[in-house]
């Protein structure tokens, strides 16, 4: 398995945090938020290399950061030549430009730079191996305003997707999917078809949004929290932690 961390954002609206430093390797308590990411990722002992990719703009502060940490996983930076907000490729243009780049036919993991969970992520895998099939990771929210900003499942009594959507306006469920994905080697070969076909390049919850009418997709809930680091607001909530 090959774990690939999204990493090409520009984070315009965490300035001036961000304009001459990337979203992951802001700190929490003085560690940079991709190395929580990446003990995490380092408890499933399937993964054995990690992708992060990102943009043209911050490539040498990733390739800095890789060269300077002793990681008991090796970890690969991939460049996808955008420079700013208008060629960026999307997450899902990312994810294709990553196994395109890295020869990938594997099992992948996916998450978000700018994700921070304090839920185990080995229980994530564990209900992937469990299932047998792509496993998506969810966490009840019950506000019904917040959970409009995420993809919201609904689900059967095993844990399989009945219906998946982006940014709902009137949303079916309380279960908003978070970006972290597990996917089969099958799956991993998709990302092309999905693209060819015309979607949406960019927020991932797109492609399994479109998964999931073509083959089951299992949702993990989420023993812990997950925080997406999107703002400056939300950037201090969880510097409070």
């Amino acid at each position: 398995m090959k774990a690939i961390i999204l990493a090409a954002g520009y984070a315009t609206r965490l300035y001036p945090l961000t304009k001459d430093r990337p979203k992951p390797l802001l700190p929490i308590r003085e560690k940079p938020i991709i190395d929580y990411i990446v003990d995490q990722i380092g408890t499933i002992p399937a993964v054995d290399r990690i992708f992060v990719v990102t943009n043209h703009k911050f490539a040498g502060h990733f390739e800095k950061w890789a060269a300077e940490g002793k990681r008991a996983l090796p970890v690969t930076v991939v460049d996808d030549g955008t420079t700013d907000n208008e060629t960026r490729l999307g997450a899902i243009g990312d994810i294709a430009f990553t196994l395109g780049a890295g020869k990938i036919d594997d099992e992948i993991l996916i998450i978000a730079g700018d994700n921070y969970s304090t839920y185990p992520l080995r229980e994530q895998y564990d209900f992937y191996a469990e299932k047998g099939g792509d496993c998506l990771c969810a966490q009840r929210i019950a506000d019904a305003e917040d959970i409009k900003r995420y993809a919201v499942a609904q689900i059967d009594g095993d844990g399989k997707v009945l219906s998946l959507v982006e940014k709902p306006q009137n949303p079916l469920s309380d279960l908003a999917v978070f970006a972290t994905y597990i996917y089969t080697r099958d799956t991993a070969a998709l990302f092309q078809k999905y693209l060819a076909e015309g979607n949406n390049p960019d927020a991932p919850g797109h492609f399994p949004q479109w998964l999931y009418k073509r083959k089951p997709v299992y949702v993990y809930i989420m023993n812990g929290e997950c925080y997406d680091i999107g703002t400056l607001q939300s950037y201090e909530e969880v510097q409070a932690l």
